[in-house]
């Protein structure tokens, strides 16, 4: 199933995305957010509507978490761009939800910041409250589906704080969408890329993250409560870089579709 969260007449709603026509489509309302069946899909209530191209909505933040939890170098390739250690275990940090930006929507590059990168990411949506997962327990019954994350990041100020929290965290620096979808496998290999001003930078696959998933879910498990509907960011290939105000960034993950955001100096 895929589906999205968009605008209309003041409200956010939720829509599956279907094909029709060649063209990906918003086909029926979503009357039970999918995050409330704990990812039962045969419990989602649906009502007809008008049918909206995908690219013609005006679309929302797809997840709703209540927190979001990111992996730091999780492809070895990424580290030693940056000049890090080789992790042993994840390594983990959070993004706030103010950092939430739709797709289409503007990231603000903070004044005292001489530079911001991207980091395009697949990012996974939790389905049901996990905590204490065994190592024999599939984690797969606790996705609800994956997405697009870019992981924007004030690379100067992550350098000099030390840690990550004031870097990561400023408003409109977690861009999410355009879609959810349970319909890929990480565990195969799925491609992520980005793009700046059409140009490719970033041209990974999941198939090299030094902790697969099931390592991560387990991993955050250990520590804390995951909840339907908390996103993880799972890490970033190698080629980041610095973008400035009035460049275009466009994360695309295999399966799900392109995330794409404009740059603005505040």
């Amino acid at each position: 199933m895929r589906y999205c969260r968009f605008q209309s007449n003041g409200e956010v709603l939720y829509g599956l995305v279907e094909s029709a026509g060649g063209r990906d489509m918003i086909t029926r309302l979503l009357v039970t957010p999918p995050e409330e069946v704990g990812g039962d899909m045969e419990d989602l209530r649906t009502k007809r509507m008008d049918h909206i191209p995908l690219q013609d909505a005006e679309l929302a933040v797809p997840v709703r978490p209540s927190k979001i939890v990111c992996v730091g170098r999780n492809y070895r390739e990424h580290a030693v761009e940056l000049g890090h250690d080789i992790p042993t275990e994840p390594l983990l940090f959070f993004k706030p939800t103010t950092a939430l930006n739709s797709p289409g929507g503007t990231i603000r590059r903070p004044r005292i910041s001489e530079r911001t990168d991207y980091e395009g990411e697949l990012g996974v949506i939790i389905s049901k409250p996990c905590y204490k997962l065994a190592e024999s327990e599939d984690v797969r019954p606790y996705i609800l589906g994956y997405t697009c994350v870019n992981d924007f990041t004030a690379r100067d100020l992550q350098n000099k704080d030390g840690q990550w929290t004031r870097a990561k965290g400023f408003d409109t620096f977690c861009p999410v969408g355009p879609i959810v979808t349970d319909e890929i496998d990480p565990w195969s290999g799925i491609g992520v890329k980005t793009t700046v001003n059409g140009a490719v930078r970033q041209d990974g696959n999941t198939r090299d993250f030094l902790f697969s998933l099931d390592v991560v879910i387990r991993y955050i498990t250990q520590v804390m409560t995951l909840l339907p509907g908390d996103l993880i960011a799972t890490g970033t290939p190698k080629g980041v870089g610095p973008v400035v105000g009035g460049e275009v960034i466009e994360v695309t993950v295999e399966g799900v579709g392109s995330l794409r955001n404009p740059v603005a100096d505040e």
